[in-house]
Formats: structure tokens, sequence, C-alpha cells
């Protein structure tokens, strides 16, 4: 399948960690007539958490359809305070996929919801890597000293129609799933219709958009687009997404080619950095021929596999000139890049086997030189004032019981893509 065409009439926002995503949220919540549309890999009930659940709650007490879908890896259950308050509002909330006792022993459920998608009255979006989390704590190292990285965009414009339909459509096929699975076939049935309509909505809407025509209606509003006249006509942008079904290498694929046609400068910022021989082989192609090219990664250590499995490639990529700098003060989680100081990305999807091959993502790609510059200004600042810089003859000289953990993670990763059927 095709890339999706960056089309005019964008407004995007960029927004920095919790403290510009969480308000700016709550505050379009707080603000929708008719519909809200929520998917998360985390929801935390923590501070930041509750502000989003009480205004998704307020929501819904208005009469303004809500649902929220939560992954079951990402949020196991919801505190019986909360469920209860979500079904007594009318919130219709949803767990993917639930690993229960041995769900991570399973092949299949490692396909796992990652994205962060909100849409309010098919007029403005939110696409990016936040959780519903706040940046001062993680739930496997407690309380953080500095704020976790990471980046959203608020967006309104053509592409939030996609991001309505994905997520009104992943919303009926789960809830037809959940139905057969409790063996009640007609709401299984009726819900399975709901995505199959959707789907071939869709569809037809992607190619009209690909030929130019967007006027199609905003998902839940009754009429035609959303204060169109409104919008400021100042970047190009779509949704791309990564889903087990029609877009298998979307995400991966715009990566590439934005990489591959890179002049300059490639900046790119990645929690989880394990690139395919093709993005390698992309990055180490753009610094022979004089592009500079510089990665912000995870300098702390979070997890073992993610940890030790990315640093046997590091090598070829340091010896081609690649820049490698490690985000020290707290948890980096962004999936962000700039390129050329006028192509951009900001999305849930890291450059690594879990999120290319396997897990549902998302990313909006601007091309618009003002919102590029923004985000180049943040990433320069981080790898200047809050990252160190990687030294190819210390990398090299790494001690023997680190590279031995090295590969041994990189060839557990490789064994377990294997029984997953996919080769990388």
């Amino acid at each position: 399948m095709a890339l999706p065409h960056l089309h005019d009439g964008h407004s995007v926002q960029l927004l920095q960690g919790g403290q510009e995503f969480f308000p700016a949220l709550v505050r379009a919540i707080d603000a929708s007539r008719f519909e809200v549309r929520f998917e998360t890999y985390i929801f935390n009930l923590d501070a930041s958490g509750q502000t989003v659940a009480e205004a998704l709650v307020r929501a819904a007490e208005r009469k303004v359809a809500v649902t929220l879908m939560m992954d079951g890896a990402g949020t196991p259950g919801l505190p019986s305070e909360w469920s209860a308050r979500f079904d007594a509002a009318g919130v219709k909330w949803h767990i993917f996929s639930p690993l229960g006792r041995i769900g991570w022993f399973i092949p299949s459920r490692w396909r796992r919801l990652h994205r962060k998608l909100c849409v309010v009255d098919g007029h403005t979006a939110f696409c990016g890597g936040i959780n519903v989390l706040d940046d001062f704590y993680d739930p496997n190292h407690g309380v953080l000293e500095s704020p976790r990285f990471d980046f959203s965009v608020q967006v309104t414009g053509p592409l939030v129609r996609a991001v309505a339909e994905t997520t009104a459509q992943f919303w009926w096929r789960s809830r037809a799933a959940k139905e057969a699975r409790e063996r009640d076939f007609p709401q299984a049935w009726a819900a399975l219709q709901s995505a199959v309509r959707l789907g071939v909505q869709s569809t037809h809407d992607e190619d009209d958009r690909d030929h130019g025509q967007s006027n199609a209606k905003p998902l839940g509003q009754p009429g035609g687009p959303a204060q169109a006249g409104a919008l400021q006509h100042t970047s190009r942008a779509a949704l791309v997404l990564r889903d087990n079904l029609r877009r298998r290498t979307q995400i991966e694929r715009a990566y590439r080619k934005a990489i591959c046609e890179a002049r300059t400068e490639i900046i790119i910022a990645n929690a989880y950095f394990m690139p395919g021989a093709r993005l390698r082989k992309g990055l180490i192609h753009a610094a022979r021929r004089g592009v500079r090219v510089r990665l912000l990664l995870q300098g702390r250590y979070e997890y073992f596999m993610q940890y030790h499995a990315a640093r046997p490639v590091f090598g070829v990529l340091l010896a081609a000139g690649v820049e490698i700098h490690e985000y020290a003060p707290s948890f980096l989680h962004a999936k962000v890049a700039v390129i050329d100081g006028q192509w951009a990305t900001v999305g849930s999807s890291n450059l690594d086997p879990l999120s290319l091959l396997l897990a549902r993502e998302a990313n909006v790609v601007v091309t618009d030189s003002v919102f590029a510059q923004n985000l180049r200004q943040r990433l320069e600042h981080a790898m200047q004032h809050q990252g160190q810089k990687m030294d190819p003859a210390v990398y090299a000289s790494r001690p023997l019981r680190q590279r031995l953990l090295d590969r041994l993670a990189f060839g557990v990763m490789r064994l377990l893509l294997f029984l997953n059927g996919h080769r990388y």
C-alpha cells in the first residue's frame, strides 16, 4: 500500500511532555460536543491521569459519546473506583488483549496497541508518544528526578478524519471480538458490521484524499468539515499508521524515504532503537554522503532487552560517522525525527522490531519549516545540555561482560522474532 499523501490545510502544535500535553488534551475534551475517541497504551490513574479521566467523565455526563481503548499489557486493569465512575457516567471503555498469567508466552499476544491517539468531534486530534502517565513517575522505577522526555502533537485539518476512522474501526473490531468470546453472537455480528462499514468508508476516503478530495464529513458530527474556514493553512501533514493488516510497513517506509532524500542533516530521537538492516543502511549511506546524522537515544537502563539488544548495531553506525548521544537526566520516551529542517515526524513508533513488525502504531508526518525548526531546537538543546555523546573508542573497549550481554539480548530478540514468523 502506498504511503499517505501529505495534504495542506493543517495546523500542527508541538507539545512536549505531560506538562504541555495534558492541559491541551483536557481543554479539548472539555470543549467536546459530540464525540471523544481515545486510545493509549498506558492509562495510569495518578494525579495526571485523574485529570484526564475526570475530563472524560465530564464529557460523558454531557452526553458526549466517549470511547476509551487501553492496551492490556500497558494497562492490565482499572481501579474499581474508576471503572465504576466510567460506567456510571457512560464512558465506554475496553482493555485490548489482556495478557493474563501466560500472555507473554503466546507469540500472537505480542501484537500490542501501542499508539496514542485521541480525536475530538472529528475536528481536533492528538498523536504522539505520551502515555497517560505522570512525567515524574515510572511504573517500574518509581519517582523520577527529572521529567520523562517525550512529545505529542495537536492537529486540526484533513488528517483528523483519518484518526477518527481508524479509532472508530478498531473500537468496533475489538468489541466484535469481545462479544464473540462471550458468545453474544448477535452483538458481535453488529459490531463487526460497523467495523467493516467503517473500513470500506475509510478506503474510499483515502482514495479521495490521495486525489485531492477531502470533503467527507467528520465522524460523530451532523455537518460538513468542522470549522474548515478557520484552519490555518500552514503545514502539509499526514497520519501514518502501522498495523497487521493493510499498513504493515508504512512508518518504516516513511522514515526510509526521508532518510534517503536527506541532504544536510538527520536528527532522530528514539527510546528503543534497534533498526533493521534497511534502516541501518539508509543511515550509514546518508552519513557517508556527507549528511550529518545524529541520534538521541535512551541513556538510562530501563529494560534488559531494549538496552542491550540495541548496542550491537552501534558499532557500524559510529564507524560510518553517525553521532550517538545518550539522554541522561531521565528516561527518554520520544519517537521523533527532523530531517533537513523541513521534514518532521512525531508519534508512537520506536525504531525497533516490536514497533515496526508487531505493534499498532501511529505517527504524524509534517513538512513545514516552522514546525520542524521548533522540534529541532528542542532536540538540539537536549543533545547539547542533557545528553552524553558516545565515544567510538569507549564503545569499542566496553567490558567483555557487557559485550556478552549485548550479544545475548540481540540473539534472543532475533529468536523471538523468528518464533513470531519475522526476520529483521
